[in-house]
């Protein structure tokens, strides 16, 4: 297994992101809708556009320009007032189904925090949805844990306003 951060400027990189996106979208844990012919296209573009933004890639071989792309985290990088430092949000986490359950997602996480760390973010943070339970374990495993400032305040709830 080979995990390393993508290079938006490589076609084989680029390709492997879409592919990799487009199936995560296709699943029921993605939505189950596939990309848009526009998000196809102009993803990587826009992506390599902002500083920001990264992506770790995970290739089943050695050689990455032989191997089967496997993996997939997109990374944006956000700021902590309270800490005054950049944080990392973990935006997604795809590992294809013939690929899941052998550890392919702990070792990407592994470098974006590796990468989070050289950025010098305080956290990474990420969102996953309540019955996606072994995303949950796995997240937990690798050392995640619910949001809370304030036990008697509860734990935080991630929302959304589509401005469409």
């Amino acid at each position: 297994m080979k995990i390393l951060p993508a290079d938006y400027a490589n076609p084989l990189h680029a390709q492997a992101l879409v592919t990799l996106l487009d199936a995560y979208a296709r699943d029921p844990a993605g939505g189950g809708e596939p990309l848009s012919e526009f998000a196809k296209t102009n993803l990587v573009r826009e992506l390599s556009r902002r500083p920001q933004a990264f992506s770790v890639l995970a290739f089943d071989g050695v050689d990455v320009e032989n191997a089967v792309p496997v993996g997939l985290v997109n990374c944006i990088e956000g700021f902590s007032t309270f800490a005054c430092r950049p944080l990392v949000n973990v935006h997604d986490v795809v590992v294809t189904v013939s690929h899941r359950g052998r550890g392919v997602a702990a070792l990407m996480l592994a470098e974006v925090e590796r990468i989070a760390r050289e950025r010098g973010a305080c956290k990474l943070t990420l969102e996953v949805l309540s019955g996606n339970a072994s995303a949950t374990r796995l997240y937990e495993r690798v050392g995640f844990a619910a949001y809370q400032l304030d036990p008697a305040m509860g734990q935080a709830q991630f929302l959304q306003k589509w401005l469409v």
